[in-house]
């Protein structure tokens, strides 16, 4: 039987995760030069993919009796300081933000890797590996524009 304490536990974690992703994309778009409209479509796509599965999560939680994760993690904090350093050496080009949302994706990645080793019920692990399936999709889909750019920029 699983531990009901734990899974809210785990539930708040992955909600954490996608504040962090939240903010990430919304500050990678404020680090974005130019207009880069591909770019953009693709991180607000992103930022909403976050906020529905947040949702999704929250919602679970709830019905828990848990309360819901507002915030987020220390490392997502260390990791868009970290953002705001590279940028300033860098500068605000795509590749950077790229290489730098490719990070978070698999930050992204790797919590939801942690929390299907956990014991859940398998309606939970149902809707945490089609959010992980839509994850991978998005890190892939980052990395690929990534790639691009590297090459286009030499």
């Amino acid at each position: 039987m699983t531990n009901t304490s734990n899974v809210i536990e785990t539930l708040n974690d992955l909600i954490e995760i996608h504040n962090d992703r939240i903010a990430g994309y919304e500050k990678a778009l404020k680090e974005l030069e130019g207009d880069s409209p591909s770019l953009r479509a693709a991180f607000l796509k992103y930022i909403d993919q976050s906020h529905r599965h947040r949702m999704a999560l929250a919602t679970e939680v709830q019905v828990l009796k848990g309360d819901v994760e507002k915030g987020t993690t220390l490392s997502g904090k260390i990791y868009r300081a970290w953002m705001d350093v590279k940028a300033a050496f860098t500068g605000h080009n795509e590749h950077a933000v790229l290489a730098s949302a490719e990070f978070g994706e698999d930050a992204a990645l790797k919590a939801y890797d942690s929390a299907l080793e956990e014991e859940l019920p398998a309606s939970l692990r149902q809707i945490i590996a089609a959010q992980q399936q839509e994850l991978r999709m998005a890190h892939n889909e980052v990395k690929t524009m990534r790639d691009y750019e590297k090459e286009t920029a030499s």
